[in-house]
Parts: structure tokens; sequence; C-alpha cells
């Protein structure tokens, strides 16, 4: 079945520094990632584990996005279809079946980045990310040399989880590691070749609006 993990469960099993203080967390959903050619077949597997779908969400937006809910544990459980519509696009369709269970780490810091709205829980996660893996530069690089307002966004939270890690309390090796993970990707990010239509925006900037700001689900 191609479903792969994402979000804050992901995060927690390929980070260690996740499961300790200060970048533990709380997980109060689960999030996978499909394809929309198996959405039958990921449908009725969750059903069958126990998922309650959403059938009428399902109905309306089934073509990129499910959800289920596990009403015994009070959980709730989102599958993304092919590509991440949120503040940004991430297009995931090529990318999802390169790791046996979760996204590949770039991958997973990128569904972080591209939050207009970062809260502490993204910050969190987006931390335990860059303290615990390397080899983030080339993909995180190139989706932001695609498109100048992923570029802003993306940039813009590296500022703030560098700002964010600075107020940590006795987390001294992990702000060095964190510092110096963050240069080298700043660094790469800017060494990669923007093309024409990239510059063109870069132009108009902040005066014309660069992302959405998706809805989110009641649980």
């Amino acid at each position: 079945m191609p479903l792969r993990l994402t979000g804050g469960v992901a995060v927690s099993l390929r980070c260690p520094s996740a499961a300790a203080s200060p970048l533990a967390r709380a997980y109060k959903d689960v999030d996978l990632v499909g394809l929309g050619r198996a959405r039958r077949a990921a449908i009725d597997l969750l059903t069958a584990l126990g998922y309650e779908p959403d059938e009428e969400f399902n109905a309306l937006q089934g073509r990129t996005r499910l959800l289920f809910r596990d009403r015994t544990n009070g959980r709730q459980l989102d599958v993304i279809l092919d590509r991440l519509e949120m503040s940004h696009v991430l297009d995931l369709k090529d990318r999802l079946l390169l790791e046996p269970e979760t996204l590949t780490p770039a991958d997973l810091l990128l569904t972080k980045l591209q939050v207009v709205e970062i809260n502490e829980r993204d910050l969190k996660d987006a931390t335990a990310l860059i303290h615990d893996h390397e080899a983030l530069d080339d993909r995180v690089a190139q989706v932001l040399a695609s498109d100048w307002g992923w570029w802003r966004t993306a940039t813009e939270n590296l500022e703030k989880i560098e700002a964010w890690v600075a107020t940590l309390p006795g987390f001294e090796e992990g702000k060095k590691r964190i510092g110096g993970r963050l240069a080298m990707l700043r660094r790469r990010i800017e060494d990669e070749p923007k093309g024409l239509r990239w510059r063109a925006r870069a132009k108009v900037g902040d005066r014309v609006r660069w992302y959405e700001l998706p809805e989110e689900v009641d649980q």
C-alpha cells in the first residue's frame, strides 16, 4: 500500500531528539501521504483498521485529501493524495516511495517550512529534523528555487527557527549544531540558480500575497 507517514508522528520516528525536552511534544492526530491512483485501496484499508471515513468531507475533497476519525481514541487521521496543498504546494507523487515508512527528512522539513502561520509544534518538528539529519540542502534548495513565494515563506521560517532555538534553556550543544546546519542550508539556498519567473516574482515582492491560508478541519 503506497502510504507514508508525514507530520509530527513521522518526525518522532525519524528524530531521536523529538523524544526529549526541549523538542518533545504531544501528537493529537496522524498524517499520511498516499497516491491518488490508490485512493480506493487506502479507504478500504483504513476503514478495515477501524478508522471511520468522513463521508461528507471525502465526497467534497477526496480528489486531494481524505479524512478519517478514530472515535475510540479521539484521533483524526488525514491522508494527503499526491501533493500537499497548504500555504504552498509540495508535489510528493514522485517522492512518496523513496523511504519505507515516512517521507524523506528533507520533504518532512519542507512540510514545516511551507507554513506561513508557523506555531511551536512546527518549530519543534523542524528543529528536530535539522538537528538530527544532514543532506537536507539539495531538495530544499531546489523547491525554493522553483517558486519565489516558497522561498519567501521558507527563508523567513528558517529565521524564526533560529530565533526560537536561541531561547531554549539548557540546549547549548543543540544550538551549535543547528546554527551550523542553518548556515549551510542558507548558503545552499542562495547558490541554487533561480529562473526568470522566480526573479520576476521577486521584483513584485510582498506587494502581492505569495501564499494561501488553508482552512483547518475541526476534530
